[in-house]
């Protein structure tokens, strides 16, 4: 089973949308039972709260379900737990690092790294453009089932 945790900020609209359409494209490949797929945040501002209310809209609008998701943070425990660990920007990483303490198996990722556009994912928080941080997280998470399809592993 591979395991993924995107990560964000504060958890509640980039790293939980990619959470939700990578569930979404692995259930439309029957792939089900060799993911495990979660979200997190580096920061404790939005713990406890649920999906960005225009991000669930979103994610609605491509018949995605996200309800009972809430923001939680990111551990250091969650580095031996996860197989990937998937930041949205570059400030996302760092924070990552710092959290577990490195990255001495190199599963830490920017999403984006797996397009042929690498970068950070827009972030809606600011922007308000809901739709290319959509744009960002599905092109994300196809290349990157692509890739973990191809290969089996991480």
């Amino acid at each position: 089973m591979i395991k993924i945790l995107f990560v964000c900020h504060g958890n509640i609209c980039r790293s939980p949308m990619a959470e939700f359409v990578m569930k979404d494209l692995v259930k439309k490949s029957n792939l089900e039972a060799q993911f495990h797929i979660e979200s997190a945040a580096t920061s404790r501002e939005e713990l406890g709260n649920p999906v960005y209310p225009p991000v669930k809209r979103k994610l609605a609008e491509h018949g995605i379900d996200c309800a009972g998701k809430t923001a939680r943070q990111l551990r250091a425990s969650d580095y031996a737990k996860y197989d990937l660990l998937i930041g949205m920007d570059s400030a996302n990483l760092r924070n990552m690092r710092r959290i577990c303490g490195g990255d001495p198996d190199r599963k830490i990722h920017l999403l984006l790294d797996y397009t042929s556009r690498p970068g950070d994912v827009a972030d809606p928080w600011y922007t308000r453009d809901f739709d290319a941080t959509w744009r960002d997280a599905e092109e994300g998470c196809r290349e990157l089932l692509k890739k973990l399809s191809l290969t089996d592993t991480p």
